[in-house]
């Protein structure tokens, strides 16, 4: 009778488990090609400057809804998602208490005088295991809160890859503009310099120098063109879209840059701001909760009991069980010796990852402190180029367009022109990215509804 109650016990105590769901492969997914058929959550909008950004495709995607695009759609954080919900997994069962054993046995006699069928039952507990429990909760948090840090220096990463992206699109486009302005006005010259060749009022060696000014604008220009594509292509895969998919960007591509107080507070903040760091002190603290772990398992492991038994001949005991392991031999050094050097490898990765985030800031504002002074030299020494050529067009006669210094002049005024355009875009994308190093712009927030307690504040 005993028996039969403690099967129907197991019975309700398994109704309890989890079932089995399927998960079938969508083996005909693809990739969105309109931006609009992303599904983007509320709490994501509310994480842009400004507050409760007004997102809508169908006008154009300007540099916050890029951004909002990346965090929202990114293929490798969706997946960096995925292992953020095993590591909360993981974190939820190390919470978890661990189950009693429970023993049973039960015999016939099949031979010799016996009055009843003998069995025996036991109730065990591992001890070691629920001593260790708090520090394996503590480590398996740590590990959680790891892989979330990670997660949200990802979603930063992201935000400034599309910022970027959006940076040199403009500016390439603007570049573009440029040139098939050149090439086009370059066509026109070239046809009425091949008009007057035909009259003797042009040498062909001027038509000759004119028409390679002309084919290496042209050149220039396929080049640039393809710069382009590459840079639409990397800006649709970043936003996890089909390589098909036709943005329209619009809006100005500007950053604000911190001040020199800004990037001075900012270096002194990156361990308590900075996701990554954050990240390695996590890593740190839960090698450290294993490595406290691996000590205390060192020690003999208890397990203790209670056993009930009937014997064959009718009569039956009760006592208690205790198992103990011998440390001779084990002694879970091995364990001790790998948590330890674990944690003595994130020390030192902790230290060697500030020292680069502080060098990584510090080259970049030297790189921006130069560009900005060759920009002012660049500026003018193009406004030069540009009030020579004007002065050299005013000057000459009506057939006298085929000058070999005026083409040189032209030639050089272009190189200026684009060569500041992609000053201004070096300087942007090194806005971003001394933004994204520093955390500086509310932009680089968790953007997520379900961000674990504790996460750091932008």
């Amino acid at each position: 009778m005993k028996v039969r109650r403690l099967v129907w016990a197991l019975v309700l105590l398994l109704g309890g488990c989890a079932s089995y769901r399927p998960l079938p492969l969508d083996r005909h997914v693809r990739a969105p090609i309109q931006p609009g058929d992303i599904k983007v959550d509320a709490a994501v909008l509310r994480l842009f400057p400004p507050r409760h950004h007004r997102f809508d495709p169908e006008r154009g995607l300007d540099m916050t809804d890029v951004a909002i695009l990346a965090v929202a759609n990114n293929p490798q954080l969706k997946l960096a998602r995925d292992q953020r919900g095993i590591a909360q997994a993981q974190a939820f069962a190390a919470g978890l208490l661990p189950d009693p054993v429970l023993d049973l046995a039960h015999a016939t006699p099949t031979a010799g005088p016996a009055e009843t069928s003998p069995f025996a039952l036991g109730l065990a507990y591992d001890v070691e295991t629920l001593l260790a429990h708090p520090l394996a909760k503590r480590a398996a948090n740590a590990s959680a809160r790891e892989v979330d840090l990670n997660l949200l220096w990802m979603e930063w990463q992201a935000i400034g890859a599309a910022r970027q992206l959006f940076v040199r699109d403009v500016y390439q486009a603007k570049m573009l503009a440029v040139l098939r302005e050149e090439a086009s006005a370059l066509a026109g010259q070239h046809a009425r310099l091949v008009a007057a060749g035909g009259n003797g009022d042009v040498s062909q060696t001027a038509i000759a120098t004119d028409l390679a000014a002309w084919q290496a604008v042209q050149a220039r220009l396929r080049r640039a063109e393809q710069q382009h594509l590459k840079t639409r292509q990397d800006l649709n895969a970043l936003l996890g879209l089909s390589p098909r998919a036709r943005l329209h960007l619009v809006g100005p591509a500007n950053i604000a840059a911190p001040d020199t107080t800004d990037v001075t507070r900012a270096l002194n903040d990156l361990p308590r701001r900075r996701p990554d760091l954050l990240a390695l002190q996590a890593g740190y603290r839960s090698a450290d909760a294993r490595y406290r772990q691996a000590i205390l398992a060192q020690f003999p492991a208890i397990g203790i009991g209670f056993t009930r038994a009937r014997g064959a001949d009718a009569i039956y005991t009760r006592g208690f069980r205790l198992s103990l392991t011998l440390p001779i031999f084990n002694r879970n050094r091995g364990n001790i010796a790998i948590a330890g050097a674990t944690r003595k490898a994130l020390h030192d990765e902790y230290a060697i990852r500030l020292l680069q985030a502080r060098a990584q800031v510090e080259r970049i504002v030297q790189a921006q402190a130069l560009l900005v002074r060759q920009r002012a030299q660049l500026r003018q020494a193009s406004a030069f180029t540009s009030r020579t050529l004007d002065r050299v067009r005013a000057v000459a006669q009506p057939g006298d367009v085929s000058g070999v210094a005026k083409t040189r002049l032209r030639a050089n005024a272009l190189e200026r022109k684009l060569a500041l355009l992609n000053l201004d875009e070096n300087l942007l994308e090194q806005k971003v990215a001394l933004q994204l190093l520093l955390g500086t712009d509310r932009g680089f927030e968790r953007a997520d509804s379900s961000r674990r307690p504790g996460s750091p504040p932008a």
